[in-house]
């Protein structure tokens, strides 16, 4: 079970089949049981863990955070918000289905057929466009899982579009060579969705519970007898029959489908539960490697992180500084369930490029959502967008991949523009223009980002400038990337560069620079 979105948007749909009542929670005694290998269920044990090679050279890797609620094309917390009385998406449902306590999510999810999902199709275009790693959604908050669950009826492969989504798309992902992610964002699932239980308070409907009070939906909408309109992000309320439950399935997940990279839309649950899911994705990785861990697991939580166990994720925001260890920022083009309003807002090429340089300088990932439509195909926009990203990595990765930070991560108006909330700040950030730049290194070669094209068609690099005590070396050569070498000088006022007439790329461009002690 896992945390998500701060967010809510819409809704819509119509009837499923009526299905075979199952009783939906084990009360027998469960100890976590996991694969045997070189970690145990406990922080102490975990703290060993070291974050491997291939996560920290990869830096870009693209989601598909696509499921039930997606077939509504009307926002992110569907299945949460339609029960919600006067909000957007209850209104919508209204208006498409009907009211909740006659019709409800269950109802809607034979709506998504997924007829144009093409997952080959999908991850080649991902790959052309620079990402080393791919990520599909296993379970969101509504308590639906996406591949052939042997614990949980509710599943894709025998409802909705029944295909195996996580199996068809990590069959892709190896064609193309792609290191492999699921997300999980199951554990709050019984708070999030515990609103299905609720009813109007006024109005015609006024004390009808919604459909969510069945037992016959049990196992669907979760085991919480209370209704948690005001929603905390933490386990007060979640049972242990829940917790067990959780620790079933998204085992199942790891050892079916073997992930590279675990996605945790929260912080690590239920303690010995989830230390345990931990300790069998890392030994289950470590046996098909040599007694080497390969296998990445994120928290938003910064100290389950500090102390090895796990990488940082920030959620739509970007760290203040050089973090000292490897961390990942997921954010989306728009949001996190495709929504057909925000078609034509989403994130510009810029702006996404913006970012992964900033995060990148910064020792970090960049995890980004191109939610998929109901159909499974992207639309226009997104195509577009993703072209736009495609076109400047074809001309600056080097710049990216298997980089580290530099001494300072860069320099510039916007430089203080992150000093704030890490999570969520993305909407406070600056734009970044040619008065802005950003570093990488990799072995000995420096590289200098400068975030726009300047009129003056010459770029100065202040933090180079021969005076500056943060470096001391000797530049010999300066490249420009998809265009070749430049001139340059070098004075107390930093480091001049000629630029030619014809800018080679859109969005940011990279200096290449070589020489001694650069780094």
């Amino acid at each position: 079970m896992s945390m998500s979105r701060r967010r809510a948007i819409q809704a819509m749909s119509l009837a499923v089949p009526a299905l075979k009542f199952i009783p939906a929670y084990a009360t027998s005694p469960l100890r976590p049981e996991i694969q045997s290998g070189p970690f145990k269920g406990t922080r102490e044990s975990l703290k060993n863990y070291v974050i491997p090679q291939w996560f920290r050279d990869a830096k870009f890797g693209i989601w598909a955070h696509w499921g039930p609620q997606s077939a509504i094309e009307a926002g992110d917390w569907y299945a949460r918000n339609m029960y919600m009385q006067g909000s957007k998406q209850n209104k919508h449902f209204i208006e498409h289905c009907g009211h909740p306590s006659k019709i409800g999510y269950k109802d809607t999810i034979h709506n998504w057929k997924a007829e144009r999902f093409d997952p080959d199709y999908l991850l080649g275009l991902y790959k052309k466009a620079g990402a080393k790693y791919f990520m599909t959604m296993g379970a969101h908050h509504d308590n639906f899982d996406l591949w052939n669950s042997k614990n949980h009826r509710w599943n894709a492969v025998q409802m909705g579009p029944k295909k195996d989504i996580v199996g068809l798309f990590k069959k892709a992902a190896q064609k193309h060579d792609l290191k492999f992610c699921i997300s999980d964002h199951l554990w709050i699932s019984p708070k999030w969705f515990s609103t299905c239980k609720g009813a109007d308070k006024d109005g015609p409907y006024a004390g009808m519970h919604y459909d969510g009070v069945d037992p016959q939906n049990a196992d669907m909408y979760g085991d919480s007898e209370k209704v948690f309109t005001d929603l905390s992000w933490n386990e007060d309320g979640i049972s242990t029959a829940w917790k067990k439950k959780w620790f079933q399935r998204i085992k199942d997940l790891i050892d079916n489908y073997e992930p590279d990279l675990l996605y945790c839309d929260g912080h690590i649950p239920f303690e010995e539960y989830g230390l345990s899911i931990l300790a069998n994705l890392y030994n289950q990785s470590a046996a098909k490697h040599g007694g080497v861990t390969q296998s990445v697991y994120t928290s938003k939580r910064a100290e389950d992180s500090e102390m090895g166990t796990c990488v940082f994720d920030v959620e739509r925001g970007v760290v203040d500084s050089i973090w000292p260890r490897p961390w990942q920022t997921d954010t989306c083009i728009g949001d996190w369930h495709y929504n057909r309003d925000t078609i034509g807002h989403y994130k510009t090429p810029k702006t996404i490029v913006d970012m992964l340089v900033d995060i990148v300088s910064r020792n970090g990932n960049l995890m980004l959502n191109f939610p998929l439509p109901a159909s499974g195909m992207l639309d226009s926009d997104e195509l577009s967008t993703l072209d736009g990203i495609t076109k400047w990595m074809t001309v600056n990765s080097e710049g990216i991949y298997a980089t580290r930070p530099w001494k300072i991560f860069g320099e510039g108006p916007a430089t203080t523009s992150t000093k704030i909330k890490t999570a969520f700040n993305e909407s406070k950030r600056q734009e970044l223009t040619a008065e802005d730049v950003r570093f990488t290194t990799k072995g000995k070669t420096l590289y200098a980002f400068f975030m726009g094209w300047p009129s003056t068609n010459e770029i100065i690099i202040k933090p180079l400038a021969t005076n500056n005590a943060q470096q001391t070396g000797k530049i010999e050569n300066v490249a420009l990337l998809g265009y070749g070498n430049v001139q340059f000088t070098r004075n107390n006022e930093g480091l001049k560069v000629s630029l030619p007439s014809q800018k080679p790329c859109e969005h940011a461009f990279t200096l290449k620079l070589s020489g001694v002690n650069l780094t």
